[in-house]
């Protein structure tokens, strides 16, 4: 007997409709922002990240109708603009809050506390990771290292940092952030929701005033080797005498990290693991 993918197991499904049109006045909008958009490229194709960008800000995240836009504005197929935006983790596939927090668990924030961060705010937000407050406020996510390893363990709020966090001010934070309170990034632009974020993303003028003007650089550990390279001299390094009472063969004190501490972190979750988005309708 002939197997066939249904009898092996695989779900076959029902082929999805064609992705409904923006309405009249919104594609319109969208066109025009796109036109500005396409004409920064001498090749068209080029536009469609900051297009996925500008689709993202209109809803939240990145639809079948914005994907289905993107490739009528570049003259693409479907299937190479979803290629892009399945790729990418910074378009989102299905709503999500206005703020979207992230907690760096990689290696240095994790060991500095980012895993307990994490930990707490998905119980203190009865979350898993991906997922969205019922108010639509937050969203909660393990994200990969933010190059701010200075100020490790460190958050990041619509891409924007927060620096040097604790379990309380955390929690503190998202809770901020849910109660509609001004929040204040440790460095950079001041906060907007995510759809704004995202057309600014797209390359739209941010007229924020003092957002532009807004910065931070990297931390003193980062510049070290860069003053170094320019001859300049940093003040003395103090290392810590050798103890001749403990023997050479003992092995230090360690810090349990996220790699061998006996506790589930969010590298493991198996509630909510760090896999595939389900795409929008599943």
């Amino acid at each position: 007997m002939t197997a066939t993918a249904e009898n092996r197991g695989v779900p076959l499904g029902m082929p999805q409709p064609p992705a409904a049109s923006y309405p009249a006045d919104v594609r319109a909008r969208l066109e025009a922002d796109a036109a500005t958009v396409v004409a920064r490229y001498p090749d068209s194709r080029s536009a469609l990240l900051p297009l996925l960008h500008l689709v993202q800000s209109e809803e939240g995240h990145v639809t079948r109708t914005g994907m289905q836009f993107c490739a009528d504005v570049l003259g693409l197929t479907t299937a190479e603009v979803t290629a892009v935006a399945t790729f990418y983790s910074m378009y989102r596939r299905r709503p999500s809050g206005d703020y979207q927090v992230g907690v760096c668990t990689n290696t240095l924030c994790a060991v500095l506390g980012g895993d307990a961060i994490f930990e707490a705010l998905q119980e203190h937000l009865a979350l898993g990771n991906g997922e969205t407050t019922e108010d639509g406020k937050v969203t909660l996510e393990h994200i990969e290292c933010n190059a701010a390893c200075d100020f490790a363990p460190v958050l990041m709020v619509n891409w924007e940092f927060f620096d040097n966090q604790t379990v309380e001010s955390a929690k503190a934070l998202v809770d901020q952030l849910r109660a509609g309170e001004e929040v204040v990034p440790t460095r950079g632009a001041p906060l907007c929701d995510f759809k704004r974020t995202a057309r600014i993303l797209a390359g739209f003028p941010d007229e924020r005033p003092g957002a532009v003007a807004a910065g931070g650089s990297a931390g003193p550990a980062s510049l070290a080797g860069l003053r170094l390279a320019k001859g300049e001299t940093g003040p003395a390094v103090v290392v810590t005498p050798h103890n001749p009472d403990v023997p050479d063969d003992e092995e230090p004190a360690r810090h349990p990290s996220s790699h061998d501490a006996p506790q589930q972190t969010s590298a493991s979750d198996p509630q909510n693991p760090a896999g595939r988005t389900a795409e929008e309708g599943e």
